[in-house]
């Protein structure tokens, strides 16, 4: 998200070209340093909102939020960028479908796509992993292998829970996930409405710093 402020006076840009080359670059660098101690407020914001928004596992994930200030353009006032690399975070920020062949794991936790994708690979190098159709769906199953044992762990546990059973029998069917063709998301997570609520504060850092030019 990129957050530009504009204002009659001096942020006109009419007014501001009225100014002789040295205050305009005076002006800019003021805004430029206000935008980056008020960014900081509105980055610590949109991470508040992320821990609200989800069931956070890894500070990573929050930490990928960042404000930058975009001030490479001398004939323009620098602006904010705000936002994260991660490529599926604005999906939860709009709301949206994801279609496709997706495989939800059948676990009552998150597991990370790369440690799922790393689980599904090895059973089907080794051969132990089909699908089969219960109650018009489709699902992805495993047998309790000696072989497969590491990457089964997380989802027999997760079959002893379901069912109440003690111990999962060698040899005996376990549900790794489901197959669907669609994934409906809803909007969890608003990132406009953290960063709007810091403007008050972000326009004063920009005007205690214009303040000292």
């Amino acid at each position: 998200m990129r957050i530009s402020l504009s204002a009659t006076g001096l942020f006109d840009p009419r007014q501001l070209a009225a100014w002789s080359a040295e205050r305009r670059k005076a002006i800019h660098k003021a805004v430029a340093r206000g935008m980056q101690s008020g960014g900081r407020e509105v980055r610590d914001a949109a991470r508040a909102q992320m821990r609200t928004a989800f069931q956070v596992k890894r500070a990573s994930f929050v930490s990928s939020m960042r404000a930058k200030v975009l001030d490479k353009k001398p004939g323009r006032l620098p602006a904010l960028l705000v936002g994260s690399k991660i490529p599926w975070l604005g999906v939860h920020e709009r709301g949206g479908t994801v279609t496709g062949n997706l495989l939800i794991p059948l676990l009552p936790g998150r597991i990370g796509p790369k440690r799922f994708r790393q689980v599904v690979d090895a059973l089907m190098r080794s051969g132990n992993a089909y699908f089969v159709e219960k109650d018009g769906k489709v699902i992805l199953m495993a047998e309790n292998i000696r072989e497969n044992a590491a990457p089964l762990a997380r989802f027999k546990r997760a079959e002893r829970a379901r069912t109440g059973a003690k111990q999962i029998k060698r040899g005996q069917e376990i549900p790794i996930a489901v197959l669907v063709k669609s994934v409906a998301l809803k909007r969890r997570f608003d990132l406009a409405g953290s960063v709007q609520r810091t403007l008050p504060r972000l326009a004063g850092a920009i005007q205690n710093e214009l303040a000292k030019t």
